[in-house]
This record gives C-alpha cells, sequence and structure tokens, in this order.
C-alpha cells in the first residue's frame, strides 16, 4: 500500500504558487532522499579492508559517485524553479537505523552496517528496486520505490508547466562540472528538468528492458545483485521462452568476508562512552562530513565552482572512517563513523 504523505498528488489549494511551492519541497526531499543511501553505501564501502574485495569496492564506489551525481541533478532542478537547497542543516543527515525520507520503501529500516550479502539484499537492492526487474526476480510490491516517487515529481513538474513559467531560477547556479554527465546538462526548461530525472531513475534502477543505464553502465539494483549473486550479469547467450533475457552467468565476483572490518552496527555517541581515543577519531570524521556538507550547500547555493573543495573533503573520509574501523570497541568488534551534523 502506498502512502503518499510528501508528494504531489492531491490539493487543497490547486493555485499555481502553492503547487509550486509544494513541489520545491518534494525536490528537496528528493535531495535529501539521495543523500539519505550516502552514509549507509560508505559505511559498507569502508568496512571493506584495504586492497580486499577489489571488485566489489569498485562497485560500491561507483554507485556512491552516482548518488552523489543524483543529489546535483535534483539541486539543479530545484535552482532552476526558483529554489534553495538546503544541505547544511542538521536535520539533513538522517538517523541510522531509520526510515528513508518521502516515504520511499516506508517499512525499509536502513542501517550502518558492515558489508555483508544480507545486507545488500534486504537493504540495498531493496532501496534500488525497480518496478520491474529483467533478470526473472520479482521485487517484493511492499512501498514506493524511488522510481514511483520520481514520477509524481516529473508529472507535477509537467502540470505547472502548462499553467505558466517555473523555470525561473538564475542560470548560473547550476552545476555543469564535476561529473561527466552533467557537461552541457544543465537544466533550464521542463525537457532538461524531465532528462534529469530520467537519469536519476534509470541510474538506479535501469528500464523495463534492460539493465543499463543511458552511459551503458548497469544500474545500481544489478551492480548490487551481482555481488549478492557472485556473478556478472550478462545477456541471456542461450534465451528460450519464459527465460530472462539477463542472467547472472558471467565472471565470478569473490566475496571474501574475512576482507570486511567487523564494524558495530548503527554506532551512536554513546557507543564510544570512555573510549576518548575512539570518541576524538569519530568527531574528526563528523566534522569533516559536516564540512562537506556546507562545502556542497555553498555550491548549489551559487557557488558551484567551489565543487573540487568539497570533494577533497570526501576524499578524506575514506581514511578517518578506516582507522576508526581499526580501534576495538568490544571484544570482536571495532568502532565505525556515527555521522553526526558537527555545526561550524
Amino acid at each position: 500500500m502506498i502512502r503518499l504523505k510528501h508528494l504531489l498528488i492531491e490539493h487543497r489549494d490547486n493555485s499555481f504558487d502553492h503547487r509550486l511551492k509544494l513541489l520545491k519541497h518534494s525536490l528537496q526531499t528528493a535531495i535529501e532522499l539521495e543523500h539519505s543511501t550516502i552514509p549507509p553505501y560508505l559505511y559498507a564501502l569502508y568496512s571493506i579492508k584495504t586492497d580486499q574485495n577489489l571488485e566489489v569496492a569498485h562497485l560500491i564506489k561507483s554507485i556512491v559517485k552516482q548518488e552523489m551525481l543524483h543529489m546535483s541533478l535534483d539541486c539543479n532542478v530545484l535552482n532552476a524553479i526558483g529554489g534553495h537547497p538546503k544541505i547544511d542543516h542538521p536535520r539533513f543527515i538522517p538517523h541510522y537505523p531509520g526510515n528513508l525520507p518521502g516515504s520511499v520503501e516506508e517499512s525499509l529500516i536502513v542501517p550502518l552496517a558492515a558489508l555483508s550479502k544480507q545486507l545488500l539484499l534486504d537493504v540495498f537492492m531493496v532501496i534500488e528496486e525497480p518496478e520491474k526487474t529483467v533478470d526473472g526476480t520479482t521485487p517484493p510490491a511492499d512501498g514506493m520505490t524511488i522510481g514511483e516517487f520520481y514520477a509524481h515529481i516529473k508529472k507535477e513538474i509537467c502540470e505547472l508547466s502548462k499553467m505558466g513559467n517555473i523555470f525561473t531560477g538564475p542560470p548560473e547556479k547550476q552545476l555543469v562540472t564535476g561529473f561527466r554527465e552533467l557537461q552541457n546538462k544543465g537544466v533550464y526548461d521542463e525537457a532538461t528538468a524531465l532528462a534529469a530525472i530520467d537519469m536519476i531513475v534509470e541510474q538506479g534502477e535501469g528500464s523495463d528492458i534492460s539493465p543499463l543505464d543511458p552511459e551503458h553502465e548497469l544500474a545500481h539494483y544489478y551492480k548490487y545483485a551481482e555481488i549478492y549473486h557472485g556473478r556478472k550479469l550478462i545477456a541471456n547467450p542461450t534465451p528460450k521462452p519464459g527465460q530472462p533475457a539477463w542472467v547472472f552467468e558471467g565472471h565470478r565476483i569473490e566475496f571474501d568476508a574475512g576482507g570486511i572490518y567487523p564494524v558495530i552496527s548503527n554506532p551512536n555517541r554513546q557507543s564510544y562512552a570512555g573510549k576518548p581515543r575512539i570518541t576524538d577519531l569519530n568527531l574528526t570524521f563528523n566534522s569533516t562530513y559536516s564540512d562537506m556538507l556546507r562545502k556542497l550547500h555553498n555550491v548549489f547555493n551559487g557557488q558551484p565552482d567551489n565543487l573540487a573543495l568539497a570533494l577533497l573533503s570526501m576524499q578524506s573520509l575514506r581514511e578517518q572512517a578506516q582507522l576508526l574501523m581499526t580501534q576495538e570497541v568490544v571484544p570482536g568488534q571495532t568502532a565505525g563513523p556515527t555521522f553526526d551534523y558537527i555545526p561550524a
């Protein structure tokens, strides 16, 4: 059963201005939704020991990079309609374990946890699940997918565009650098806004007929499925009636559980009470992460040329997180970053 809170389906006030305000709110929620996947994905990525599970790490890293791209695309759309992305705020970072923003997959509780095949199946593949897969599996129909969430936003963009010009934001706030996909792809009108949203959905879910996005990369759902199944997804070499067009029969993807730090799940500040070194290391990580969010806030609020500074902050996070993950908290388990907001 899909509940539609935060979405633009029914309007008690159907005025143009009110609906535009609601659209801006939904796009801010979209930014928060894309960001909400990054801490759990990073936590799992950082739990991979250096020089271990290299192909797995590469797949997850490519997904995290695209989640940053999706945040950027949402910010471009919000800026294009005269909104103001809010990233530098204590409530921007969600609490873990917790739900995704926007009532997406609302029965799903997302944790911070070490990488495991169970985490991939129960959480990451659910976050990225398409309405229909091309690999013969049937995703559970127990909540709204990210694709459905964005479909409602697209619908409102189209309907509002018929009522008047909503693309009044300053073009100089568009981020068209930092990601190959953003080059010459700013958002200035209905067509470019819809294209930006389509890219987000296709990179996450693929399409009804292909697991590949427009750049011919596997969508996020299928990359996680490859790690889970331990095989590359390939076109079925001998398709028969009733069989899927794509099968996990490519080369093996090795996943060695021994190459994962035994980090605790869902740490918080109280987890490290009485452990000053771990507390200090966690504070360093959180300060760097919060600083990165402040820089991103500036990027999407009139300083797009400062993206490189934000990315430099992000590059520091892995080393800081993995230093934490070598620190034993209780016998057999090590620490992990809490992803708390630290004011400037």
